[in-house]
Parts: C-alpha cells; structure tokens; sequence
C-alpha cells in the first residue's frame, strides 16, 4: 500500500444535517463585520452553482473509470458535493429573506457554468475542477486550523464552514485522480488551470460581496473603506489567503498529489466528535473550544 493510500481518509456522504440555518442568525454573523460576512456570504451563492459543475465535470469521465476505488470515490465525491450545494442553498434563502437577490448571482454563475461546458473539452473543465478542489482544500485547512479566521463567527455558520471544510479534505484528490489518471493530462494542463481558477474565483466573489454591500446600503466611501480593510484581512502580512501560500504553491510541485500532504491535525478531532454524537454543530464547536484550550 503507497503512502499516499494510507494517509486517504474515508470519503463518507453525510447527509441531512441540521445547522439550525433557520434560526436566529444575526445579519453580520461574522463579528458584526459587514465585510467579513459578506464575503463568506459571496462564496455560499456560489456553491450550489459551482458543486453541480463540479459533479459534471468529473462524471464526463465515469464511464472510462476502470479502478473499482476510484469510481466508489467519484461516487461519493459527487454525494458529498451535493450535499453541500443543499446545505447552502438553504443559508442562501436567508439572504432572499435580507434582500439580497441571489437568483440574479445563482443565474450569472450558470451562465458562466453552462458557457464552460459548451465552450472548453472535458479535460479543460476538469483540470479546472481538480484546480478549484486544490484552492477549497487549502481554504479548509486555513479555516480549521488558525482559531482567529472564524472565531468571531457565528457558532452555527462556523460549524456549516467545518463541515464543508472536512469533507472538502476528504475528496481533495478525487478530481485531481480522474485528471492524472483516465484523462491523462499534463503538468501544464493542471498548472494553468489553477491559475485561471484562482483569478476567476476571486474575481467572482469581490463582485459579488460588492453587490451585497451595496444592496445593504452602504455608501460608495463607506464600501471603500470596507474593501480596503477586507483586502489586507484577505492578503495583508498573517492575511487569510496569505497564511495558505505554501500549501497553494505546492499544486506546482511536479509530481505533487493531493495526499501528499495528508490531512489537517483536526480532521481527526471534528470526525472523532461528529462520529461519536451525529452533531454537526458540536463537531464544529469542538475545533474552537480546542483552540481555546
């Protein structure tokens, strides 16, 4: 058995959890900062979206899957993705219900989706799905491990976060797999796509927290002034996309995989709770009580 095998977690679809999304989750739930809970709120509008594409991407190649665990794994991988675009698509009726038009953001991103599809070879799409699922990862990793990016949160939003986080460790190398070994593409094709990825995404979620801040009424200056200091919170010196940099750089290494790096000291800690309870917002909150300990 390779190193690589040993270090893979089970890739497990957890389904139907509560994370009582229809409580009384305060507006600016990150800490009352506007910015901050705008942002995360930009990603959720582009999950549901973004995990269909994802699944339709890496099912292009199912039927010329021939390894037994690797098309157990895309199944899963594509349970799991869907779970999550459930999952927020329920906190995504929240922000309806706060006037943010999210059909009109769901809308464009399909467009972009669709367009995708119709416009690139399934081996584009799916260097960008192994790209997008390398970026989520390393995201997860910073969420979970440094107690500061959410401690602030909301106790429910933070728990929905480590959920996804955790199962986003657990089927990083799916997509990356289907790419390397049924696609067979190169170095060059995974390497660009990741750069392409990575300007796309961002791209996409400062237009659309801008949207949101906007729709709340905040003034031009006042936007300003919340994007500046956003901007340095994201890339500023201990930033969050800062602190990721070795882990994103690594998708360059040749030869790298996604298990190289195994998984984080509290994938162990949040599955250990969530395995022993079936609570999602414990698991959760287990991370931060740790860190505070």
């Amino acid at each position: 058995m390779t190193q690589q095998a040993t270090q893979a977690p089970v890739i497990v679809p957890r389904e139907k959890l509560d994370f009582d999304l229809d409580g009384d989750i305060p507006k600016y739930w990150f800490g009352g900062d506007a910015f901050k809970t705008r942002y995360f709120d930009a990603m959720s509008t582009i999950f549901p979206e973004g995990e269909r594409y994802f699944i339709s991407c890496v099912r292009d190649f199912r039927d010329q899957i021939t390894d037994p665990k690797l098309l157990a794994d895309v199944k899963d991988f594509m349970r799991q993705e869907g779970q999550h675009g459930i999952v927020h698509s329920q906190y995504n009726d929240r922000l309806r219900q706060q006037g943010i038009d999210v059909d009109m953001l769901e809308n464009t991103q399909r467009n972009i989706s669709n367009w995708a599809r119709r416009t690139f070879a399934p081996v584009v799409t799916l260097a960008d799905t192994a790209a997008a699922e390398h970026l989520t990862a390393t995201m997860a990793e910073a969420l979970c491990e440094d107690p500061k990016v959410l401690g602030q949160a909301d106790h429910r939003m933070r728990a929905m976060y480590a959920w996804h986080a955790m199962e986003e460790m657990e089927h990083k190398a799916v997509a990356f797999d289907v790419l390397q070994k049924v696609a067979k593409a190169g170095y060059l094709r995974r390497t660009f796509a990741l750069v392409m990825v990575t300007f796309l995404f961002n791209l996409n979620v400062m237009l659309s927290t801008r949207y949101m801040l906007k729709a709340d009424g905040f003034s031009r200056w006042q936007r300003t002034k919340m994007f500046a200091k956003g901007l340095w919170w994201l890339f500023g010196i201990g930033g969050l996309y800062t602190r990721m940099i070795p882990s994103y750089l690594s998708f360059f290494k040749p030869g790298f995989h996604p298990w190289d790096a195994g998984v984080v000291p509290t994938y162990k800690v949040w599955l250990d709770t969530f395995n022993r309870t079936g609570d999602p917002l414990k698991a959760g909150e287990i991370l931060w009580s740790r860190h505070a300990t």
